[in-house]
């Protein structure tokens, strides 16, 4: 194994900026764009993110951009990608019921995609979604994965208002919130396949990749 050498720069005036970013990054995985403005135009400037990435590899981690969606994530750097006790270091493994939210609030994002500024959801609205679906609703359950969802930057919303009148503010974070194969397991769950259906699937030659355009193809 090669020396690890870390060389970087930050001008006085960045330190605060660069520290910031670095330990946001480490809390919560994402920092948006639509929600730290100061922070993620720092980080996306390229010499910043340059010396961000040199930081965080020297403790197995890296930060990629999108700016499509204006997300930036703390993911295992290649490198380090296969080490022990490095790969899902920066992982939250959900419960059953926290994933199966999960995937009905990035339904719910997408339905309201484009319409209003910002992408909300009313606590209200959103059991009534989860009961279409017949998932268990049990409050503490749920205000626990709404806690934990805020705390990752997948959510937001405003702890001193409480009632189905809360609004609950989805972001495009939400999409890079899967672990692949508890994914898989939960998408299964959902479409139900009799063993017919899963023998027509294998002679189809389909991908073990799921996505989540194939819950619109469901039929209830």
């Amino acid at each position: 194994m090669s020396d690890i050498r870390l060389e970087i720069s930050v001008k006085e005036e960045s330190i605060n900026l660069f520290k910031r970013s670095i330990r946001k990054l480490l809390e919560s995985t994402f920092i948006l764009q639509s929600k730290d403005e100061k922070l993620y135009q720092f980080v996306s400037r390229e010499s910043n993110r340059q010396d961000i990435s040199e930081y965080l590899r020297m403790i197995g981690f890296d930060v990629i951009i999108d700016e499509k969606t204006g997300v930036c994530m703390l993911i295992a750097s290649e490198e380090d990608a296969e080490t022990t006790g490095l790969k899902r270091a920066n992982v939250v493994t959900f419960t059953t019921l926290q994933y199966h939210l999960l995937l009905v609030l990035w339904e719910v994002y997408l339905e309201n995609l484009g319409y209003n500024e910002g992408n909300f959801v009313t606590k209200g609205d959103l059991i009534d979604k989860m009961k279409s679906y017949g998932l268990p609703l049990v409050r503490a359950d749920l205000n626990a994965a709404f806690r934990l969802f805020k705390k990752y930057s997948l959510i937001n919303f405003n702890d001193e208002e409480e009632g189905e009148d809360m609004q609950i503010e989805l972001y495009p974070s939400l999409q890079f919130g899967w672990d692949v194969p508890q994914f898989q397991t939960v998408v299964k769950e959902y479409l139900k396949e009799t063993p017919e259906e899963e023998e027509v699937q294998r002679n189809e030659n389909l991908t073990d990749q799921v996505i989540p355009e194939d819950f619109e193809e469901e039929e209830e």
